[in-house]
C-alpha cells in the first residue's frame, strides 16, 4: 500500500492537482487536511471517477479532513472518542477522521494551530493532542497487532531544524516545549514517526508560506508527519516528502508525505 498525507489547503481549489497527484504517484490511500468545505461541497465525483472511495468530515469553510482510498474504506469515524471541543459555543471541529483501508486503520489529522501561547486555542491544542495520545495508546494495548497510521498536519515542529530560523519562531506556537512534549508522547504510546526514520536530514520541510518567497528560499517548516503503530512500523519500507508538489501554479502551501507499506 502507498499511503500519503497532504494538507491540501482547499480541495475545491485543488481537486485537479489532487487527482493528478494520485495518478502520478500511484497512491492507494490519501489523507487530506484543511479541505475547507462542507460535506455537500466536497468534489466526490472527481475521485470516484478515478476509482477511489471518499470519506469526508467538513462542517464549514474551515478545517475539514478526508480519506480517499482505492483499497477499501470501512468503519468510518468522524472524530476520535472524547475529542476536545472549541468555540464560543463549543463544538467538535472537523479535524479528525478515521477509516480502515486495506487492513490499516488510517487517521487523517489536522491538529489545532494554537494561535499564540496565551490564547485559549493553545490549551485546546495541548488537550487535543493529549486526548488523542491516550486513545492511541489504548488502541495498541487492546490489540498489539493493530496496524494504525496517525497522519496529517500536526502543527508542531519537533526540532529546531524543523523551522527555517528559530529566532523568528521563538516564543510562538509550533516550537514551544509543551507542544513538542505532546508530540513526542506518542512515542511512549508505542508509535514511531516514520518520516523521520526514513528522511532524517535536517531542513527537509513540508510547508512553506506563500509570502516573501519562502519556498524558493527554502524557508519552511516540517510539520506534517506519520506516526505508525508497532505492527505497522515494521511494514513501512520507504517514506518520501514530495517537495515538487509545492511547485507550479495553484500549489498548496504544504506537500504530500508518502509512506510505502509492504503487504
Amino acid at each position: 500500500m502507498r499511503l500519503a498525507t497532504w494538507n491540501i489547503n482547499s480541495i475545491r481549489a485543488r481537486v485537479d492537482r489532487a487527482v493528478a497527484f494520485l495518478e502520478r504517484s500511484g497512491t492507494d490511500v490519501l489523507a487530506l487536511q484543511e479541505t475547507k468545505c462542507k460535506d455537500t461541497q466536497f468534489p466526490f465525483e472527481a475521485f470516484e471517477a478515478a476509482g477511489y472511495e471518499v470519506a469526508h468530515f467538513g462542517l464549514s469553510q474551515w478545517n475539514g479532513v478526508a480519506i480517499i482510498s482505492r483499497v477499501g474504506l470501512e468503519d468510518v469515524s468522524l472524530g476520535f472518542p472524547d475529542q476536545p471541543q472549541f468555540g464560543e459555543e463549543p463544538v467538535v471541529e472537523a479535524r479528525a477522521i478515521g477509516a480502515t483501508c486495506g487492513g490499516v486503520r488510517v487517521w487523517s489529522l489536522y491538529v489545532p494551530h494554537g494561535r499564540a501561547l496565551d490564547n485559549p486555542h493553545y490549551a485546546y491544542k495541548l488537550d487535543w493532542l493529549s486526548t488523542l495520545r491516550s486513545h492511541a495508546a489504548g488502541w495498541v494495548e487492546a490489540d498489539p497487532a493493530a496496524k494504525i497510521a496517525l497522519v496529517g498536519d500536526w502543527n508542531v515542529a519537533p526540532r529546531d531544524t524543523d523551522v527555517w530560523d528559530m529566532a523568528v519562531f521563538e516564543g510562538q506556537t509550533h516550537v514551544s516545549q509543551p507542544e513538542r512534549d505532546a508530540f513526542a508522547a506518542f512515542e511512549t504510546a508505542g508509535f514511531t514517526e516514520v518520516s523521520r526514520e526514513f528522511v532524517p536530514e535536517d531542513r527537509k520541510y513540508t510547508y512553506w508560506d506563500y509570502q516573501q518567497l519562502r519556498f524558493p528560499k527554502n524557508q519552511g517548516l516540517r510539520i506534517d508527519f506519520a506516526y505508525t503503530s508497532p505492527a505497522l512500523t515494521s511494514a513501512v519500507t520507504a517514506v518520501e516528502i514530495d517537495r515538487d508538489e509545492r511547485k507550479g501554479k495553484g500549489a498548496s502551501d504544504h506537500v504530500p508525505v508518502i509512506v510505502d507499506i509492504a503487504d
